[in-house]
């Protein structure tokens, strides 16, 4: 009868490791917000533009807006933003030697001027 025992045990393990991932992917990059509140990729674009950035592409990734382009000093960049309140959640940008950089929202350099 251990096999009765051993089965439900394995289950919560399971589960416990799926929650254990999901918290952990819940302090990542991702968006929360619900589809009813997204704002539209018009509005994006408009907002990118603002920033001063040039937009190649904008995607959806992991429920953000992922904006692919250039910012106002010619860099490549890749910016995530909340779709429903335009927060900057993470910003990646190339230099001049090709290096990925990454900017979290602890750090990120805001271009508000």
């Amino acid at each position: 009868m251990k096999t009765a025992k051993t089965i439900p045990l394995l289950l919560v393990l399971a589960s416990l490791a799926g929650a254990a991932v999901a918290s952990h992917r819940h302090e990542s990059d991702d968006c929360r917000a619900p589809m009813s509140e997204w704002r539209p990729r018009s509005e994006v674009q408009a907002h990118a533009e603002a920033q001063g950035w040039q937009v190649r592409r904008i995607k959806i990734e992991d429920g953000c807006y992922e904006i692919v382009g250039r910012d106002q000093n010619g860099r490549a960049i890749e910016v995530h933003i909340d779709p429903a309140s335009f927060e900057i959640i993470k910003i990646e940008y190339e230099d001049d030697n090709h290096e990925d950089h990454h900017e979290d929202d602890d750090h990120k350099d805001r271009h508000d001027d």
